[in-house]
């Protein structure tokens, strides 16, 4: 599947660059990595918020339709891991949009924010307001970390660019914990049933959400997949990354490569090494990909020369073996295979694929640079990875209750190459729309509320009862 030129188009006129600062401190990585620990698992986090954890209604708008509840509590995260958020998001703030007129139970859906979704006008219009009229559902806005508007103060982030890339690991840390503590929060005030959603990065930080909340709860993810590494390495965005920057901390600091990457986990999986795969195997230059026969020539990893030199080959028998290859070496051989036919598909999906992939921000050169932007380039996929990936986070109590909504050419979020959820979460849904990310974004909404529909009515076919 190719993918939307309208989201390279719409890429290349914006001129914002991400993590304009670098990685962060690695003091932060480290305590964000450790902290990741304990909210990926389920069991060991369900007490960190309690069930009566405050929260304060500071104005109550009055509209024709609804009324808008303007409400904050403390972020629990600073309890956590003091510190590390800024101290202007602390404070978390939301918006409730409750119907004058319930049409059936007490339905509620949190929305997370999506990149650049500043305060709650843009959900409120798209998503809360026509909810209201549509199914007389609540909607509940959450606004993200880093995300006050007006706060001039706060330079973190700038056109909706991260400046480090430890700010979207302490931003999906935060929301994590001030999801449970509004379905907490709406449980209490008796809303029912509850559900979660978001578009492009609010649908992924929505996932992580769920996986930390002990009950069925209905899930709907829109243009949203599985980690953000291949967001960041292989998708449009990555060409908007200050790899320069990034680079050059690295090098200068030891830290990242003798203490943080030891941290590193993926699903049981050393994710730095597979991104080390990778980039061994990669061509010189990104800027060459598109003149590559991909499929032949890179891609061509089952080659009896590549399986001799792996020790796959059935002619390469070894001593004693009788002409068959060890257990031990063929399991390895697989394992290397494997990991780098996934990586290396991420960027042979299609020839539009290909050329947006000509970052000159990421060009190899030669020699120690050469190294430093490979050592970069994999650091970046397994940092992300880490805090990211949905596979390092429990499965939801009831995948059934997931629908997800993707685009068919999304060239924000690349899905080849990367665990599906259908994998991962054995039961959701999934649902493709024609187009890529900006198209379904701007002209697909009416279909996004409607998955949202058809997931609390699952829930209410399957709990009714509760």
């Amino acid at each position: 599947m190719g993918v939307s030129r309208l989201d390279v188009l719409y890429r290349r006129l914006l001129l914002t660059k991400l993590f304009i600062q670098g990685w962060g401190k690695p003091e932060d990585l480290k305590r964000i990595f450790e902290f990741r620990k304990i909210i990926g698992n389920r069991e060991r986090c369900k007490d960190l918020v309690q069930r009566d954890y405050p929260i304060f209604i500071d104005k109550v708008e009055d509209q024709t339709d609804c009324k808008i509840h303007n409400g904050h509590f403390i972020s629990p995260l600073e309890h956590f891991v003091p510190g590390i958020l800024p101290a202007e998001s602390v404070k978390a703030r939301f918006q409730f949009i409750v119907p004058k007129k319930w049409k059936r139970h007490r339905p509620v859906c949190i929305h997370l924010a999506g990149t650049g979704d500043h305060f709650f006008w843009r959900r409120r219009t798209l998503m809360a307001r026509p909810m209201v009229k549509e199914s007389g559902m609540a909607s509940l806005l959450l606004e993200n970390p880093y995300y006050i508007l007006g706060n001039a103060k706060l330079q973190t982030y700038y056109r909706s660019s991260l400046k480090n890339v430890s700010d979207l690991f302490v931003m999906g840390g935060a929301l994590i914990l001030e999801s449970a503590v509004l379905l907490h929060w709406l449980e209490r005030e008796g809303f029912w049933p509850l559900g979660m959603t978001g578009i492009s990065m609010g649908g992924h930080m929505a996932s992580l959400a769920v996986t930390n909340w002990p009950k069925p709860i209905p899930l709907i993810p829109c243009l949203s997949w599985t980690t953000a590494s291949s967001v960041f390495t292989t998708g449009v965005l990555s060409r908007a990354v200050n790899w320069r920057e990034l680079e050059k901390q690295y090098a200068a600091h030891t830290v990242y490569e003798e203490e943080i990457i030891s941290m590193l986990e993926y699903c049981g999986t050393d994710s730095f090494r597979m991104g080390q795969e990778f980039v061994k195997n990669a061509p010189g230059s990104f800027d060459s990909l598109s003149d590559l026969d991909l499929a032949h020539d890179l891609l061509d990893l089952h080659s009896p020369e590549r399986d001799q030199q792996m020790g796959l080959h059935s002619s390469c028998s070894q001593p004693g073996t009788g002409g068959h290859t060890s257990d031990s070496a063929l399991l390895l051989g697989r394992r290397e295979r494997d990991g780098l036919d996934q990586m290396l598909s991420a960027v042979s999906s299609s020839g539009p694929h290909l050329d947006m992939l000509h970052a000159k921000n990421i060009t190899y050169g030669a020699g120690p640079r050469q190294s430093l932007q490979r050592e970069s380039l994999c650091f970046m996929k397994g940092v992300m990875d880490e805090c990211t990936h949905i596979a390092n986070f429990s499965v939801p109590v009831d995948p059934s209750l997931i629908i997800i909504v993707q685009a068919k050419e999304d060239a924000y979020i690349p899905r080849t190459g990367v665990r599906s959820l259908q994998e991962i979460w054995p039961g959701c849904e999934v649902r493709y729309l024609k187009g890529g990310h900006i198209s379904a974004y701007l002209f697909k909404q009416r279909l996004f509320r409607q998955a949202i529909y058809d997931a609390y009515d699952r829930f209410l076919h399957k709990y009714s009862s509760l």
